[in-house]
């Protein structure tokens, strides 16, 4: 199922780059209104989608759904391996205390002197 879901989405992927790269940016349409003779004037109604926005709007929307179940399956697919993370290790309490602290020196102690 996962590599049905992966072959899919690669498939998809490549499609909507496709339709993205065919369809015109809106600034060709506003050059051609200028005395191009377009018939879509600048100020007038945005119109309707035609094909291609209608079908990267689909595709990129069932891009977004295999996006999500991919990493779904992947997060159910991940195993947490005790080899990975060993246990903790208890350190006795008598034995801490029983460590070896540096101690700070004081200001009595610090040299005045200032190294040259």
């Amino acid at each position: 199922m996962e590599n049905f879901i992966l072959i899919f989405h690669f498939l998809i992927a490549v499609v909507l780059i496709g339709l993205i790269l065919v369809q015109q940016g809106k600034g060709a349409e506003a050059g051609a209104s200028f005395g191009a003779g377009g018939s879509q004037t600048v100020f007038g109604s945005g119109g309707s989608w035609n094909f291609f926005s209608r079908m990267t709007a689909i595709l990129s929307t069932i891009f977004f759904v295999t996006s999500v179940s991919l990493a779904v399956i992947a997060k159910n697919k991940t195993v947490v391996d005790a080899d990975l993370l060993p246990e903790m290790e208890v350190i006795p309490f008598d034995s801490a205390i029983d460590m070896d602290i540096p101690a700070v020196e004081t200001k009595s102690e610090q040299s005045s002197e200032i190294p040259q």
